[in-house]
């Protein structure tokens, strides 16, 4: 009897769930999705570089002291405003300094990270000779040809059109709906994988887009505050030196220059990453216009 109860009380073995399969498309753009982060790490490389990089390491010979791009005359003089190349120049920047390195680290790491996803979003083939394929294969009332294309090909345009296909089958296979409201369906299904989509390649692109302006915006505030040091300096030395006054200038000026250079940077990926994009829509846009138009071709309801 006891025996009875604890078989009664043990758990009953459960049948196998049969899993479905995933037989979709995946995109897999992937990418950094916290880029605050980015900037904090690029600000603490920015800031050793310019502490440690550009003028405080110090070499001892002949009796006198040189630090990493200044020249000191004695020991105790340490560095002094005698840069000897142009990366001591940049370290009399001052503050500013750090913030358009940082912005320039930043701009060149989100261009890495998003070359690779782009790359990865294009998918594995040729883009136009996909589309190409897939046009050819509707063209032929091959649906499933067009989606092991679609398989084959991967990317953003592989994974849309490869929804975009499920739902054509679907509604191939509904007898409820009129044909108007079934090519109105995948409209919808082609507008709501886009929209899934399309964020993940937009991603980082409006930080780019703001280094653009940033860049500059801080190099030109670095040559204005060098201006400034500059032209104290000469009030409170008395007779005006133009030797002290052009190295001032020529200070100040590396800020506009870094600054520059960042902006350049960054309005070149920019560009370049939304041309990509453009292209990359312009494929969905083409042949969600295929599939629409294959359907009402091919179906009287």
């Amino acid at each position: 009897m006891e025996a009875t109860k604890q078989n009664a009380q043990q758990p009953k073995p459960q049948a196998p769930v049969a899993k479905k399969a995933n037989n979709g498309v995946s995109s897999n753009v992937g990418g950094i999705k916290n880029a605050f982060i980015v900037i904090i790490i690029c600000f603490i490389i920015a800031e050793l570089f310019y502490l440690f990089g550009l003028g405080s390491f110090f070499e001892y010979s002949d009796g006198n002291t040189y630090a990493s791009h200044f020249f000191a005359p004695t020991k105790e003089e340490g560095v002094t405003s005698n840069p000897t190349n142009l990366l001591g120049t940049m370290y009399l920047g001052g503050f500013v300094v750090p913030f358009i390195v940082t912005c320039l680290l930043t701009v060149l790491t989100l261009t890495m990270e998003r070359f690779i996803a782009l790359g990865k979003a294009a998918g594995k083939g040729n883009q136009t000779k996909f589309v190409a394929e897939v046009k050819k294969a509707l063209n032929e009332k091959n649906v499933a040809k067009a989606e092991e294309l679609c398989k084959k090909q991967k990317g953003t345009v592989g994974a849309i059109v490869y929804a975009t296909l499920a739902k054509y089958k679907e509604m191939e296979a509904n007898t409820i709906l009129p044909k108007e409201q079934k090519l109105a369906v995948i409209q919808e299904q082609l507008a709501e994988a886009t929209a899934l989509e399309m964020p993940s390649l937009q991603q980082n692109l409006p930080i780019l887009a703001t280094m653009t302006t940033l860049g500059t915006l801080l190099g030109l505030f670095g040559t204005v505050v060098g201006m400034i040091k500059s032209f104290q300096a000469l009030g409170n030395a008395g007779a005006p030196d133009s030797a002290e006054l052009s190295k001032g200038i020529s200070e100040a000026l590396v800020n506009t220059a870094s600054g520059i250079l960042t902006a350049v940077c960054a309005l070149i990926a920019y560009n370049f990453f939304t041309n990509k994009i453009d292209n990359l829509t312009y494929a969905v846009d083409e042949l969600g216009f295929a599939i629409v138009n294959a359907y009402a071709a091919n179906h009287a309801n």
